[in-house]
């Protein structure tokens, strides 16, 4: 009945030395208000002058999203009053910004969608307030600093594509190393706005923005429910008003911030400080030069190796697709790197908080178990055992096996006292399997195993078993 109309804008610091239009440092964790100066907390008479560098990354993300760079750009005031922004006006870009009419392509049920970029501007960052019981504190280490809008058309349809188009977006970016995306840091932001309308209607629903979300994760759920909350007003015949709506992550729900202003409220006129801007083509393909394999295009290399799906998982954090095509040039079963990666060393990683690469284990050890479980020494639940222990101490695979005594009982004639045992103590799944239920043999396998302590072949064990129970 309902179609769910989505634009995001991502705000992302850019990781330069020197903030946007001075020379302070944008070092994180400082002390408060120690990386100021009076062109970032605008004093009278401080001028502006643009930071070359944040131009380049801004250049280099727009055309890596297939943006039209403009020749000519201006900057412009953007006005209104918030406590942590000192001149009372953000120096941003309004009708002439860097770039436009780009687009990224998600994936989404093994089908591709087009969403469209609106513009890629620069701008400067707010400082940050700190609120207290009675009080609130304002540090402006944050003021100033490069800030890149990235604007999406309305073109998301759901909280899922949403999601997607964030996570892809950010791989994106990290490929540049133009910032650290670093969401708890606050150096990835992003905004929401969200209508619905009915289905086949071609004029917008009155949206509602979103903010206050830090991490994709809450994105997602804060559109959802937003999508929820819709729907049941408009169902009731309730009007959707217009304004800026807050997600609280602990209620699982949004509430009401303010109205929402519309651009002539801003009172955007160009900054009179700084000059128009001329960028030649001779820059752009300069710039253009400058930009690495992105995922997309390294996903098309890994699939010489493994499946779309792994490969797609593998290329999503830059230096653990590193690490992934080191050891896919290293190892010849691929596949087995793929999903001890992907099933098992991003399984620790996310349990810690940090990427694959961020773990800290050496790529030889990475081998040791891969060789391991090849020639079937250890079982698969023994290899995520070592697996743990290497993470934990950094001591070798080779080592804890062997101090341990982990490899696996794989001699017929080692395991024939275990298994005859248990065909004794289980003559009911013996007859079951007897009986044609293939599936009771399992059961039997996992009694062998117990009575080894884990260290029988399984696989091995299970062919022994069909052997002597067919053969009886």
């Amino acid at each position: 009945m309902y179609e769910t109309v989505i634009g995001l804008e991502v705000h992302l610091h850019l990781k330069t030395k020197t903030k946007a239009f001075c020379g302070c440092s944008t070092e994180f964790g400082q002390e408060p208000n120690s990386q100021v100066c009076p062109v970032c907390l605008g004093f009278p008479g401080s001028l502006p002058v643009l930071n070359k560098v944040a131009l380049d990354y801004a250049i280099k993300v727009a055309l890596s999203l297939n943006c039209k760079v403009q020749e000519y750009t201006k900057f412009d005031r953007k006005n209104y009053f918030y406590p942590d922004l000192p001149k009372n006006y953000q120096i941003s870009q309004y009708d002439l910004p860097i770039s436009r009419n780009g687009f990224l392509n998600i994936d989404l049920d093994d089908k591709s969608k087009r969403i469209g970029i609106t513009r890629v501007h620069l701008e400067e960052d707010a400082g940050k307030l700190i609120h207290q019981k009675e009080s609130s504190l304002v540090d402006f280490n944050r003021a100033g600093i490069p800030l890149l809008e990235i604007v999406s058309e309305p073109d998301i349809n759901s909280p899922q594509e949403a999601y997607e188009y964030l996570t892809i977006l950010k791989s994106i970016i990290e490929y540049l190393d133009v910032s650290d995306c670093d969401m708890e840091k606050g150096s990835l932001r992003c905004d929401a706005n969200i209508s619905i309308r009915k289905k086949g209607a071609q004029e917008l629903g009155v949206k509602t923005e979103l903010k206050n979300m830090n991490s994709f994760k809450a994105v997602k759920e804060a559109l959802s429910f937003e999508v929820e909350r819709q729907t049941e007003l408009l169902n009731k015949s309730k009007p959707i008003i217009q304004e800026t709506r807050l997600w609280d992550a602990k209620e699982l729900t949004t509430v009401s911030m303010r109205t929402k202003e519309e651009a002539q409220d801003y009172r955007y006129f160009p900054e009179p400080d700084l000059p128009p801007f001329i960028i030649s083509k001779e820059k752009i393909e300069e710039i253009r030069k400058t930009i690495p394999e992105l995922p997309k295009e390294k996903k098309q290399r890994f699939m010489q190796w493994v499946s779309a799906s792994s490969a797609n998982t593998l290329v999503s954090c830059k230096i653990d697709a590193e690490l992934a095509e080191r050891l896919l040039q290293s190892y010849s079963n691929k596949k087995l790197v793929a999903d001890w990666l992907i099933n098992v060393a991003s399984s620790t990683a996310n349990s810690l908080n940090c990427s694959i690469a961020q773990l800290g284990v050496k790529e030889e050890y990475y081998i040791e178990i891969f060789g391991y479980l090849d020639k079937e020494l250890i079982s698969n639940l023994t290899a995520k055992a070592v697996w743990d222990e290497v993470v934990k101490t950094k001591k070798s695979p080779s080592e804890i096996i062997k101090e341990k005594n982990l490899i696996q009982i794989s001699d017929e004639s080692s395991l024939e006292k275990n298994i005859e045992e248990v065909i004794e103590e289980n003559p009911k799944s013996v007859e079951a399997f007897k009986s044609g239920k293939e599936n009771a043999v399992m059961f039997l396998v996992g009694q062998v195993m117990k009575k080894t302590k884990g260290k029988a072949n399984p696989k091995m064990v299970q062919e022994i078993l069909k052997r002597r129970l067919t053969d009886a």
